[in-house]
């Protein structure tokens, strides 16, 4: 309820009274910290933006690489060290342990980038437990859409 001050009078209109209130009441509201509500500015039209998809490798300059990694691999990370190695590179695979101990890891992608991701999972501090890797390339499957763990 809105009392009416020393300076104010009840001279003036309802529409003045009720303008008066309504100002008045939206500055006491400490979450409403301008006086006059925002204005809508946006057009009406919807605007859908599709960036595109860029393919940087055919099918063609695709390579498969499958490597088995033994030695101390499992139970330390190794897996999921490689994942995330794997996120600095445009290739897609899993990693996965075996039940003999060894992990098994298949990539796909460019030649060059597989042996960057290769050389990149030894210096992350793996390299000390890999006792031996067995490394075979074939030619891309395209059956992966990222990298993950598999379990």
């Amino acid at each position: 309820m809105h009392k009416i001050g020393p300076s104010e009078s009840c001279s003036g209109s309802h529409a003045d009274y009720v303008k008066n209130v309504e100002w008045s009441n939206r500055n006491r509201s400490k979450s409403n910290f301008f006086a006059h509500p925002p204005k809508n500015i946006a057009s009406g039209v919807r605007l859908w933006l599709h960036l595109p998809v860029v393919q940087t490798t055919t099918a063609a300059n695709r390579s498969r690489v499958r490597i088995f990694y033994s030695g101390h691999v499992q139970g330390v990370g190794f897996r999921y060290t490689a994942k995330t190695v794997a996120a600095g590179f445009e290739i897609t695979g899993g990693v996965r342990n075996l039940p003999d101990g060894r992990v098994e890891l298949i990539a796909e992608g460019e030649r060059t980038e597989l042996e960057a991701f290769c050389e990149a999972i030894r210096n992350a501090g793996l390299a000390g437990l890999i006792r031996d890797e067995s490394i075979d390339w074939a030619a891309a499957q395209n059956e992966f859409h990222g990298f993950e763990i598999v379990r």
